[in-house]
């Protein structure tokens, strides 16, 4: 099966953003029928610790809980693992030790993307979790030239954090309007695009409810794992 473009879907980080990551693949497929979508395995485990209170030191790390998730589906034969996470990507290089299969990583995906649409000149804003702006997952990684708007730290503990939390507990109108405002606050400050770098996010905020435009990591990352099963298929019939 893997020479057969099955893409790994390494989720549960939280279940609801694992759902939004599938629909965007079968969204962004070229398929007229059931037989032209990409195979997908999802192992969806919602039980990793929590990213960003291991990234502070107080909390389990979830590699081996990662781990245990990517090795299902080694097991059950993807070709490739992909994370829709963005913080999990803070341990993408062991994991990617462990496991030993192609992984795309989802910043990579984003920031190409948002390269393509606002420039190397523009200012971008970013919305995602703590760990993922402190560690500078997104600011620190490629090639320079990007010009970043993260929010401040009340934004993030009045709206940010409350707002991703709410869409973990179902609360979709709250986390919209906390959402919104954090969106509108990068915006006032100059912000002519925005990374959303959490994959709860995309959730309850996108082109239509964004005071600017929008680069939506989860769909990125959808969008190279299409490409890959379909250069991967392509690869199996051309040498049949």
């Amino acid at each position: 099966m893997r020479d057969a473009g099955v893409v790994g879907v390494l989720g549960g980080m939280g279940p609801l953003a694992t759902v939004d990551f599938l629909r965007k693949v079968i969204v962004a497929t070229p398929a007229q029928v059931d037989q032209d979508h990409v195979p997908v395995l999802a192992s969806s485990i919602p039980q990793v610790p929590d990213r960003t209170a291991a990234f502070r030191g107080v909390g389990e790390s979830p590699l081996p809980a990662l781990v245990a998730s990517g090795q299902r589906l080694v097991r059950a034969g993807a070709g490739l693992i992909v994370i829709p996470c963005n913080t999990a990507h803070l341990w993408f290089e062991p994991l990617a030790d462990t496991l030993r299969l192609p992984m795309l990583h989802l910043v990579d995906a984003a920031l190409a993307e948002a390269r393509a649409l606002a420039g190397t000149r523009a200012r971008i804003g970013l919305l995602g979790t703590e760990a993922t702006l402190a560690s500078g997952l997104y600011t620190g990684r490629g090639r320079p030239g990007l010009r970043w708007l993260l929010p401040t730290d009340t934004e993030m503990a009045r709206l940010v954090t409350p707002g991703i939390w709410a869409v973990k507990a179902g609360d979709t109108a709250a986390a919209t309007a906390l959402l919104r405002q954090a969106a509108q606050a990068l915006a006032d400050r100059g912000a002519e695009t925005i990374v959303l770098g959490c994959t709860e996010i995309p959730l309850v905020l996108d082109m239509a409810l964004s005071p600017v435009p929008v680069i939506d990591a989860t769909a990125a990352l959808a969008r190279r794992s299409v490409a890959w099963s379909l250069e991967q298929v392509a690869l199996v019939a051309s040498a049949a």
